[in-house]
C-alpha cells in the first residue's frame, strides 16, 4: 500500500477533492500535550510532503490558531495548489486575558478563548479567520467540528449544538462556499459516527472525518453508518485509528484508550489482537493503521505526527506487508467483525 496513492473524497462533488492513503492529522504541530518547536513542526510538514503525503487537516482548535499558522508557513514553501487541504468551524478564538485562555488539551498556546458558534456568521468569522491564519485563499475541505455527545458532553447539548448548525444558518453558509466554488467540499470533524448518521439525515455532506470509531478496538459504525456511507457516495477520513495510543503502544501499563487509562477489559482485548498479530510477525500499530483502510468508505488515515521520524514510521508501518492469514485469524478468533472489509480485499 503506497502512501501516494490517491482517492477521491467522493465521486459527486463537483471539484474532485484527491485525498492521498495516508494524510497528517494537525494535532500534534498544535502542541497537543507536549510542545512541538516550530522548526520541529516545519520538518514534519516537509517530511511528510517528501514522503507524497499530499492532503493536510486542521482546526482552529489545534493549539488556538498554532497548527493553522505553522501548516501556512509550509504552505508558502511548498506550494498551496500541491496539496488538499481542510480545517474547520465551531469554534471562534477571540482574545482575552490571560486567566480566560481555553486551551483544550494543548500546551503553550496563544492568548485566546474559545467560544462555539454554529451560525452563519460563526462559520463565516471562523472560515476567514482560518484563511488569514494559514495565508491561502481557500480551504478544500470545510468541516463542522466536534457537535459530538463527546466533545459537547451530553446528547442534549449535542443535538443543541446541531439545531444551532441548521437553524441558526451555518449549514447554509457552508452550502453558499461549496456551491460558489469557494471550497470543494463540506463535511463534519467529530469523535462518533452517531451524530455523522443524524448529519447525513438532515443535509448534504461529501464526508466526514471520524476519529477513532472504526477501529480494529471498534467496528459498531458497521451496522449502519458506513453502509450508508458507501450507499451515499460518502467519504471517510479516519483519524485517531489508534484509540488514543493504546493501539499503537500495546497493553501497556498507562496505555490510553479515548484520551483516558485503559479499562481492563480492552487492554484484555488488546493483548489478544496483538497476540495474533504476534504470531505473524505483524507489529500491532502497523496492521491497527492498515485495517481502516480495507473498507471502502475510508479514503484515507491520518495518524498525527510532531516530527520526522514519527513520520517516517508511519510511512513503514503503511507500507508493511501484511499477511492474509492474520485478518482471517482475527476473524475467527471473533477479534474483528465477520462483516468487517480488510486490505487486498480478504
Amino acid at each position: 500500500m503506497k502512501v501516494s496513492d490517491t482517492a477521491p473524497l467522493n465521486g459527486r462533488t463537483a471539484r474532485p477533492v484527491p485525498l492521498t492513503r495516508m494524510g497528517m492529522g494537525g494535532t500534534v504541530i498544535g502542541n497537543l500535550y507536549r510542545k512541538v518547536s516550530d522548526a520541529d513542526a516545519q520538518d514534519t510538514i516537509q517530511a511528510a510532503y517528501d514522503a507524497g503525503i499530499r492532503y493536510f487537516d486542521t482546526a482552529p482548535q489545534y493549539g488556538l490558531g498554532r497548527s493553522e499558522i505553522r501548516l501556512g508557513q509550509a504552505l508558502a514553501r511548498i506550494g498551496r495548489d500541491n496539496v488538499t487541504l481542510s480545517s474547520k468551524i465551531g469554534r471562534l478564538l477571540l482574545d482575552c486575558e490571560p486567566d480566560e485562555v481555553t486551551p483544550e488539551a494543548f500546551v503553550d498556546v496563544p492568548q485566546k478563548r474559545i467560544v462555539f458558534d454554529y451560525t452563519y456568521d460563526g462559520v463565516m468569522r471562523s472560515y476567514e479567520s482560518s484563511l488569514d491564519r494559514m495565508g491561502v485563499s481557500n480551504v478544500d475541505i470545510l468541516m463542522v467540528h466536534d457537535v459530538c455527545v463527546f466533545s459537547q458532553g451530553s446528547q442534549e447539548a449535542s443535538d443543541a449544538k446541531v439545531r444551532e448548525l441548521f437553524d441558526g444558518g451555518g449549514y447554509k453558509a457552508m452550502t453558499e462556499l461549496r456551491d460558489a466554488g469557494e471550497i470543494a467540499a463540506i463535511g463534519a470533524g467529530v469523535n462518533e459516527w452517531q451524530v455523522c448518521e443524524k448529519l447525513l439525515g438532515l443535509g448534504d455532506f461529501d464526508g466526514f472525518l471520524l476519529a477513532g470509531r472504526y477501529t480494529l478496538l471498534e467496528q459498531e459504525a458497521l451496522d449502519s453508518f458506513l453502509p450508508l456511507c458507501v450507499k451515499r457516495d460518502v467519504g471517510i477520513i479516519l483519524g485517531g485509528p489508534y484509540n488514543s495510543g493504546i493501539l499503537a503502544t500495546g497493553p501497556v501499563a498507562g496505555a490510553k484508550y479515548n484520551y483516558a487509562d485503559a479499562p481492563e477489559h480492552i487492554l484484555d482485548r488488546v493483548r489478544a489482537i496483538e497476540a495474533v498479530c504476534k504470531a505473524h510477525d505483524t507489529p500491532l500499530i502497523a496492521a491497527a493503521l492498515q485495517f481502516v483502510l480495507g473498507h471502502p468508505a475510508v479514503k484515507t488515515v491520518i495518524p498525527g505526527a510532531g516530527s520526522r521520524a514519527e513520520i517516517e514510521a508511519n510511512v513503514a508501518l503503511l507500507q508493511r506487508d501484511i499477511p492474509a492469514a492474520l485478518w482471517s485469524d482475527l476473524r475467527g478468533a471473533g477479534l474483528i467483525r465477520s462483516d468487517a472489509p480488510v486490505p487486498e480485499g480478504v
